[in-house]
């Protein structure tokens, strides 16, 4: 803890002559009491008991003046407070690789679940966003702040061939800046990444139409909304990933990668096919990297759950220096409210 206005700490040199102010009226108090016949009399009639509610007031007083005193200085200390997080995208991958059981019931449906209860988790106040991606990526719910739609969303989910990791990112970014005129279609088939990150180009159903000079942003730096990518991580199409995950970081948005699954993966059978599904954690783990996110590893169904309960710590709660002034007046009030109240009650006046 440090204090913003540390020479106000002088005033705590009151605190001990308030102490000493205190002992001196009780010393002149005793004196006054050896005009009685017998003191033995008068300590036997307050008794210990007594004795300490004649000084517990007054040391409630004093503890409150210490805690108002110090409230003066200014305290600061590192706190965990709500975030400004405004919107999440969850970009889920639906291709056929996630029919693999290696994670029961199997990757999707473990994915489903984590990811609901995920939303119940999260402030209410953050909006939420679903991008599905194998082959193509889509957006199958807008950001919004209803659950339900978000469940409905989820529960909707149906697989397909393909993994595009690189479409799902680029069309969460396109999602998260719907004014930037991220030219989505041209970016998976068309025009070159560089174009891309520079913002050259047209936006979608505006071919040409240039748009105002995009100026790159620190990675990590945008802290109104971030982006969490799940997947086996096995891209077979698409966009290069990293590629998309450099356009994420030159816009400040964090990635935080998910890989479910298996490291030795399963053979799956899918339309008629046959496949070997592993995990690629080197992919997830660049894509976060780059991002200045972070990656995390799902072997199991209860780590996917543990993971999201993770994210919603780093995502809607970060720590942060702040002023605890207020604090340290309202513990001051409570020790004043608290000694003149036991005053009242045992002695029939205030202190």
């Amino acid at each position: 803890m440090i204090f913003q206005w540390p020479l106000m700490l002088w005033a705590l040199l009151a605190v001990p002559a308030l102490i000493a102010l205190y002992l001196f009226i009780l010393r002149r108090k005793k004196q006054a009491a050896l005009r009685y016949a017998s003191l033995g009399l008068v300590r036997e009639a307050l008794g210990a008991g007594n004795r300490i509610r004649r000084h517990l007031p007054p040391a409630l007083f004093l503890l409150a003046t210490t805690v108002l005193l110090l409230a003066t200085a200014r305290p600061v200390s590192t706190v965990l407070l709500p975030t400004q997080q405004e919107t999440i995208i969850l970009a889920m991958d639906v291709s056929g690789s996630m029919r693999a059981a290696d994670v029961q019931p199997s990757r999707l449906q473990a994915a489903q679940t984590a990811a609901k209860a995920f939303l119940t988790d999260l402030p209410p106040r953050t909006k939420v966003g679903i991008v599905a991606f194998a082959a193509t990526a889509s957006v199958v719910q807008a950001p919004t702040l209803s659950r339900e739609e978000l469940v409905a969303a989820i529960d909707r989910f149906q697989l397909q061939r393909g993994t595009a990791t690189g479409s799902g990112l680029i069309v969460s970014l396109a999602t998260l800046f719907p004014d930037a005129g991220i030219d989505v279609s041209q970016f998976i088939y068309g025009r070159s990444f560089q174009d891309a990150r520079e913002g050259k180009g047209g936006a979608i159903g505006q071919p040409g139409k240039q748009k105002p000079e995009f100026t790159p942003v620190a990675p990590g730096s945008n802290r109104s909304a971030v982006i969490i990518l799940l997947s086996d991580g096995q891209r077979t199409t698409g966009p290069d990933p990293l590629e998309a995950a450099k356009m994420a970081a030159d816009r400040g948005i964090r990635v935080y990668t998910v890989g479910v699954g298996t490291k030795e993966g399963e053979t799956i059978g899918f339309e008629g096919w046959s496949m070997r599904v592993r995990l690629d954690e080197e992919s997830l783990k660049r894509i976060a990297e780059t991002t200045q996110g972070e990656y995390f590893y799902a072997g199991t169904a209860v780590d996917l759950k543990k993971i999201y309960e993770s994210l919603t710590a780093k995502i809607a709660f970060e720590k942060k220096q702040t002023e605890i002034s207020a604090l340290f007046a309202a513990v001051a009030a409570l020790f004043a409210i608290l000694a003149a109240g036991l005053s009242l009650w045992w002695h029939g006046r205030v202190l």
